[in-house]
């Protein structure tokens, strides 16, 4: 029985890791009044970037490899921001632009890289017979660290004044426009960081369609949560042992795989109805997903 239980909490912890990450991203972008549907693009570059750079040769530098896919996921995202914050695009439309974008360069670029092998992989950390990824510890630790930020820093205040009353923060002093724009840079960079996680840790390898549909539930599971970084961890948690669920009961039952594939999106339809139920919805920060004008109210 112990055995199954730690085997559950290590599936689960595997899976929930890039939706943790990615979630946080999110969050990030959210508290500051941005939308980003794009964060399935953004881990896709992300994923590509890693394993390009961890391919290439055995004494590769594997946090190099990180912090590439960290840039390209900030690179992508830019174009976000400039469309949303300097142009005022509609954000929904952008992120969706977004992620066809991410997901079909990913998938181009990537072609020349299935079937190489990955000489190295980010090794797990191992704590008696428990075995843990370092991504992980940074997701975990991040979490902590951005609740830490936006409940009792200036500079996490700040942020939030911007999606909660942008026109305020404006009239303190607060550059609106440039606080937005880092906050859907770093959202890319966590992104990036979660689809590194799936090349250099998670599967060690290149594939198309790697991420799978993570970033899609990220994006929802930012409003399961309430848009609160400490809760995000119970929440990617609960949606990474389904995950394990899924692919426990596939071979032990005559249902249809194509039914367990499902399950987790079923799912976020699920929470994200009873979390509009529970009023969770009127958690959102005030100016999410509106652009901001100077006069304009």
């Amino acid at each position: 029985m112990d055995n199954v239980v730690i085997e559950a909490l290590v599936r689960a912890l595997a899976v929930g890791t890039p939706l943790l990450l990615a979630c946080l991203g999110a969050i990030l972008n959210e508290r500051a009044g941005v939308v980003n549907l794009g964060v399935e693009g953004l881990m896709a570059v992300g994923a590509l970037a890693a394993f390009a750079v961890a391919a290439g040769s055995p004494d590769a530098n594997l946090w190099l490899a990180v912090g590439a896919a960290m840039l390209a996921g900030a690179a992508l995202a830019l174009l976000h921001a400039v469309a949303t914050v300097t142009l005022r695009a509609n954000q929904f439309v952008s992120g969706l632009a977004l992620a066809l974008i991410g997901t079909g360069a990913a998938g181009l670029l990537g072609k020349r890289f299935e079937g190489l092998p990955l000489f190295n992989k980010v090794a797990d950390w191992t704590l008696g017979s428990f075995t843990i990824s370092p991504f992980t510890v940074a997701a975990l630790l991040l979490a902590g660290a951005m609740a830490f930020w936006l409940g009792a820093t200036r500079s996490g205040l700040t942020l939030r004044s911007v999606g909660e009353n942008p026109a305020a923060a404006d009239v303190l002093g607060v550059n609106v426009g440039l606080t937005r724009v880092l906050a859907v840079l770093g959202g890319g960079a966590l992104a990036g960081m979660a689809g590194a996680f799936l090349a250099l840790s998670y599967r060690s390898s290149w594939a198309d369609n790697m991420t799978a549909g993570l970033g899609w539930i990220a994006v929802a599971l930012v409003i399961f949560v309430g848009w609160r970084p400490l809760r995000a961890i119970a929440g990617a948690l609960f949606f990474g042992f389904l995950y394990y669920l899924q692919f426990r009961l596939q071979g032990n039952s005559p249902i249809p795989t194509e039914v367990f594939s499902a399950m987790p999106f079923v799912l976020v339809l699920v929470v994200l109805a009873l979390a509009g139920m529970r009023g969770q919805a009127g958690n959102a920060p005030a100016a999410l997903g509106r652009a901001y004008v100077r006069g304009e109210r």
